[in-house]
Parts: C-alpha cells; structure tokens; sequence
C-alpha cells in the first residue's frame, strides 16, 4: 500500500510539473471524427491544464433548446452547421479553455480561419476500427443513422482527414487509456510555438 501511494505521489508531481512547465495563450480546439475521444480527452486536458472546459455540441443545443439530433431532423444540416459557426465564435471570444467540437465543424472554412486565428487546433486522430468501436456505443449520431456506420465513417475519413491535418498539433487517440492521451496532447502543445504564442502577435506582458 505504501508503495503506492508513493508511486500515486510521484504521478501527481509530474503532472504538476506538466502544467507548470505548459499554460497555453490561446485556447486549445480540439477537433476530429467523431469517436476520437474530444470531449473525454477535452475534460482531462482541461483538468490536467487547470482550464474551463466546453463542448461547442452542448452549447449548441443550450442555444436552440433542441439536441444536436432534433437540429438535423427539423431543420437540416445547414441550419446545424450556421448555428456552429455562431456558437464556437462566441466561445472563442472568452478567456482561454479547452473546446471540444464536432466532428464537422473544422470543415467549415470560416470556422477554420477563425479557430486559426484565436485558438490552436489539435487533431486527435483515430483509425476506423477504433472509431467504430466507440461510436456503437451511443445511437444519437445524426450522420450515422443514415446507413451502415462503419461505410458511414469510413466516407467519411477520406475527405475529412486531410482538413484535419491541417491542425497546429496532431495526436494519436487509439486503444490507450485517455491520460496517456492527454501526456501525449499536453507534450505536443509544449512544443508547438503558437500554443504558447499570443493571439494576434499580442506582447504576454500586454
């Protein structure tokens, strides 16, 4: 037992030092397929920053009092996607935090631009067999009930993920537990320059 408390102790210090080491001048955007992990690795890398944490889907169906599979079925896609836009440029007007979004929103290239110029993006990357396996376990994917998931996602990738790789900063999301995801994240925005840089060339000292 004492060993591992002791072992406990020593994780705790390193994540300390983690987050003394990183603190980000810019608000980190998480974005990808849907099943690579943004908002339980976003609540992790949150806590794990000392951040706010936010789900642009939940703000959305905060905003229209409908949930994001209503949105798709009474007023369409596009509508979803106007609403989207909307609600991250609000988001990314506030303080510094963690944004999870949805999987299409990093399409959208005013979306896109915007995110690039307030926020630093990290694409967390799935393969299909992983994403698969995630995405059966809820049923209230909007693009997935419209035919056999996998064919669904599969379509998906080929167009999507060579937008995504235009993030400032890639992570693998696999099989592994979701914190040595988030050490992967927190070691990948450390070493990316417009992480740490200001917003709009801004001094840190103001």
């Amino acid at each position: 037992m004492k060993v591992a408390v002791e072992i406990d102790i020593v994780r705790m210090a390193r994540k300390s030092a983690e987050t003394s080491r990183f603190l980000p001048s810019r608000t980190i955007v998480l974005v990808g397929l849907m099943g690579a992990g943004k908002t339980k690795i976003g609540r992790r890398l949150a806590v794990r920053l000392g951040l706010p944490f936010f789900d642009s889907d939940i703000e959305i169906e905060a905003a229209a009092g409908e949930t994001i599979e209503e949105i798709f079925a009474n007023r369409g896609e596009q509508v979803f996607r106007d609403g989207e836009r909307r609600v991250i440029a609000r988001l990314l007007a506030q303080p510094i935090h963690v944004l999870a979004t949805g999987g299409g929103a990093f399409m959208d290239p005013p979306t896109r631009a915007l995110i690039a110029s307030r926020g630093v993006a990290v694409w967390l990357r799935a393969d299909l067999e992983v994403l698969v396996a995630r995405v059966s376990r809820r049923n209230n994917r909007p693009l997935l009930k419209k035919g056999d998931p996998r064919a669904i996602l599969a379509q998906l990738i080929e167009p999507r993920y060579g937008v995504y790789a235009e993030a400032d900063v890639i992570v693998d999301s696999g099989d592994g537990s979701p914190e040595a995801t988030v050490t992967r994240a927190i070691a990948a925005l450390a070493a990316c320059p417009r992480a740490a840089m200001p917003p709009d060339g801004e001094s840190k000292d103001g």
